[in-house]
């Protein structure tokens, strides 16, 4: 018998001639994800998901026995559980996935997600390298998939509201931006783990990385190796980096000149600990960001310095500081708790960025942070990267 899900899916595949569809959901009917991935940050994601109504978290996957069980117990009691993700991808129950697994499967993942029908939550950064960025867009426009990546500033209302501001010329002419993501955490710490390497399919976490025998604490700190990872630059800055492009309109640097430094890390991570760049866009705006583990001054925040008035951001609010007394103070403060911090207790983003992602499942409007979006952003986090890793100014060559 024809269960209704499973003949919407083929009249939608009928009306596209063949190929995968926009999945029609009715406002009450479940929406079944498959969650790919799922260590720390999925599954603080998983929590969230869990919020949203008609939503069913119906499947797991990961390659290390210990996150694939932590992961089962924040899905549906009858969740199955596998290491193969494209195992899930053959369900036909399954209408959407959450990707949370290292950078480098994030494209990967994200275009065998699209070509198996399936809409896509992605964490950041979107691309491993600023080669990806063409494919995943093709992949998600070929395939008409909802694509929404983890970039959840712009599912914030004081990010929101900034944007309106800066659209309405309230700043003036921007000139400058200053970003920062500054802390003072002992990250770097080279304990044995405890990982049985029986335990791990090795072999698909390394996926399309170069062949390597197997490392505990490469697999459990993976942000801080090139094959895996690209440091602070792609694991921070790019939050922040594509709320510039999206305030500001723009979409990749054309220069980067960066440094980086390493304080607590030498010798056990090969990203620095320690990192600043400087972009130079189009329209002659700089953009500055200084990123560190060794300290917290200035948190994380954004600087939009204008000739009118320079507007701060955080994730729990913006300011306004007049310019030449052109206006007065503005503020909106949600979140409780000193400036920068790197979460507060509202906004929450994470909530407000899936439960956008679920209504455009349903409406198939276009997300808050699309597949574009994604690729812009950890472009310039890309390009940065080149400046560190080449010691000379890298020109953007798109």
């Amino acid at each position: 018998m024809t269960t209704r899900r499973e003949f919407l899916h083929t009249a939608a595949a009928l009306a596209t001639f063949g190929a995968p569809a926009a999945n029609v959901l009715g406002a009450n009917e479940t929406i079944h994800v498959a969650c790919l991935g799922t260590g720390g940050r999925c599954r603080h994601l998983m929590k969230s998901l869990a919020n949203i109504p008609q939503v069913r978290m119906i499947a797991v996957c990961d390659v290390w026995d210990v996150h694939l069980s932590e992961g089962k117990k924040l899905a549906d009691a009858r969740a199955l559980a596998t290491k193969q993700y494209r195992e899930l991808l053959d369900r036909k129950d399954i209408d959407a996935v959450l990707i949370g697994s290292p950078d480098h499967w994030h494209v990967p993942m994200t275009i065998d997600a699209c070509a198996a029908g399936k809409d896509v939550y992605v964490e950041k950064p979107l691309t491993h390298t600023l080669a990806e960025g063409q494919a995943v867009i093709e992949a998600q426009n070929k395939y008409n998939r909802i694509v929404q990546v983890g970039m959840q500033q712009r599912s914030m209302p004081q990010m929101q509201k900034a944007r309106e501001l800066m659209q309405a010329g309230r700043f003036g002419k921007v000139v400058k931006v200053h970003l920062t993501w500054n802390r003072n955490t002992d990250r770097v710490r080279k304990n044995p783990l405890g990982v049985d390497p029986a335990s791990v399919d090795w072999q698909a976490f390394l996926g399309n990385a170069p062949k390597q025998p197997f490392d505990e604490y490469r697999f459990r700190n993976w942000r801080w190796f090139w094959d895996f990872g690209g440091g602070i630059f792609t694991d921070l800055m790019v939050h922040y980096i594509d709320v510039v492009h999206w305030l500001l309109d723009l979409d990749h640097p054309l220069t980067a000149t960066s440094i980086g430094s390493f304080h607590a890390a030498k010798g056990v991570w090969e990203t620095p600990d320690s990192v600043q760049t400087l972009m130079i866009y189009p329209n002659d705006t700089q953009v500055y960001f200084e990123g560190t583990f060794s300290n917290a001054r200035n948190g994380a925040m954004l600087e939009f310095m204008g000739t009118d008035a320079t507007l701060y951001l955080d994730r729990g609010r913006y300011e306004i500081h007049p310019e030449r007394n052109k206006g007065q103070y503005e503020e909106m403060v949600l979140g409780s708790g000193k400036r920068g911090a790197d979460f507060y207790d509202k906004p929450d983003g994470e909530l407000l960025h899936l439960a956008n992602w679920i209504d455009c499942l349903r409406t198939r409007k276009k997300p808050n942070a699309p597949a574009e979006a994604g690729v812009s952003a950890a472009a310039a986090a890309h390009l940065a990267n080149q400046s560190l890793r080449s010691g000379q100014l890298a020109h953007w060559k798109g």
